[in-house]
């Protein structure tokens, strides 16, 4: 291997400086970490606020969190260091990887004349199954190229999370300022084929009790005000997914709940009589779903065309983007129904409204209950009536 040429040091930079100019240019101002690692060192030194963790794991799952509630606008970044650092860290991915989220990781690496010869734990071989892309950087000069690469697949298609190894000679490793050419990545957005929405529109509108049911892929798309649109011009209630909840508001009139292995009484009621079970922004495979009703017409909207027909065949599909295939959907139901849509003759809200209070009714004396030691579901009752439910989350230790 060739020496690094010897630029002044008043006009080049390195690879550690470079990728932290390029986390800054895409809207950072934070990161978690776990040392050692040179990099957050140089991330530090452009303004970026470290955040130390005691385990790799916690720390790419404070990532993981920070990438879901921004619905992957900014990435959460996660550095460690070699070997033990990226090894610590492999259940955060994989779960961070099952639940499709868009994650940073940055591990060092041995340097590049030390690489394959089997010294530590070998990132880039051993993350290929639960990444959506991992690689490493060959030199410094190629960062901003391999930077924008691992952003392009993190704000684009299906989420999931990215790994870029950074080999330590790489980190140090010095190249020309005027070298260094960056733009941060803006996500291009598609939609579907006109007559596949026609087709789907077409046979929703004409089924006695459809369902919607709301996945992630809806929040990651922003798309929450075009599905109330959507199911208040179609009279259509909607479910969300355990991991698409908050997708559609709970407190509206045409909310069955979430629906997973256990799910609301609205959700059980009306799986129970749908004709058409229409996904949006998810792929029906997760095993922490509701069970779909076999003999029912199927129809599914995702970005990802790997998940469709995964483990149930549609009759109907309209991919893309959420956000942009609703908007077609909304255009074309107005185009069938007019532009207000169809009443509630059916009186679906009525229904809905009637199982939600024979459901709390069933459980108000859990809610309610003075037992001591006390009850969890009195607890969580009394936070829901102290806190701010709209800007709140709350987790526990799963």
């Amino acid at each position: 291997m060739q020496p690094s040429p010897n630029y002044s040091q008043e006009h080049s930079m390195t690879g550690d400086t470079a990728i932290a100019k390029i986390l800054k240019a895409e809207g950072l101002d934070w990161f978690s970490c776990f040392p050692n690692h040179s990099l957050i060192d140089a991330c530090a030194k452009e303004g970026l606020r470290p955040i130390l963790c005691r385990q790799e794991r916690t720390g790419v799952n404070i990532a993981d969190g920070f990438s879901r509630i921004k619905n992957g606008n900014t990435i959460g970044v996660f550095i460690m260091q070699t070997g033990p650092g990226a090894e610590n860290a492999f259940g955060g991915v994989a779960q961070a990887y099952a639940d499709s989220v868009p994650v940073l990781l940055l591990p060092g690496g041995p340097p590049r004349s030390r690489q394959g010869m089997g010294l530590s734990f070998e990132s880039v071989e051993n993350y290929r199954g639960i990444t959506k892309w991992v690689s490493n950087i060959s030199s410094a000069a190629r960062v901003p190229e391999m930077m924008s690469r691992a952003f392009s697949l993190l704000k684009q298609g299906k989420p999931g999370p990215v790994m870029l190894e950074i080999p330590s000679d790489v980190s140090t490793e010095e190249f020309p300022d005027d070298a260094f050419d960056y733009t941060p990545v803006e996500p291009f957005k598609c939609g579907a084929s006109p007559e596949d929405v026609r087709e789907l529109i077409t046979a929703l509108l004409r089924a006695e009790c459809p369902v919607i049911s709301a996945g992630q892929g809806v929040l990651y798309a922003e798309a929450t005000d075009a599905l109330i649109e959507f199911a208040e011009l179609t009279n259509i209630p909607v479910m969300t997914t355990l991991a698409g909840k908050s997708a559609f508001p709970e407190t509206h009139p045409l909310s069955l709940g979430t629906g997973a292995v256990s799910c609301s009484l609205m959700v059980a009621r009306f799986m129970q009589k749908t004709d058409f079970f229409f996904g949006i922004g998810t792929s029906m495979t997760s095993g922490f779903k509701v069970p779909v009703p076999k003999g029912v017409t199927l129809a599914q909207s995702i970005i990802s065309l790997e998940d469709v027909n995964r483990e149930h065949r549609i009759d109907y599909g309209a991919m893309g983007d959420a956000d942009v295939v609703l908007q077609q959907m909304i255009e074309e139901a107005k185009r069938q129904l007019g532009e207000w849509g169809r009443e509630d003759t059916k009186e679906v809200s009525a229904e809905i409204s009637r199982l939600k209070q024979e459901w709390t009714g069933e459980w108000s004396s859990h809610f309610q209950s003075d037992e001591v030691p006390m009850s969890p579901y009195r607890v969580f009752n009394e936070i829901a009536g102290v806190v701010d439910n709209a800007n709140t989350i709350i987790t526990h230790d799963s």
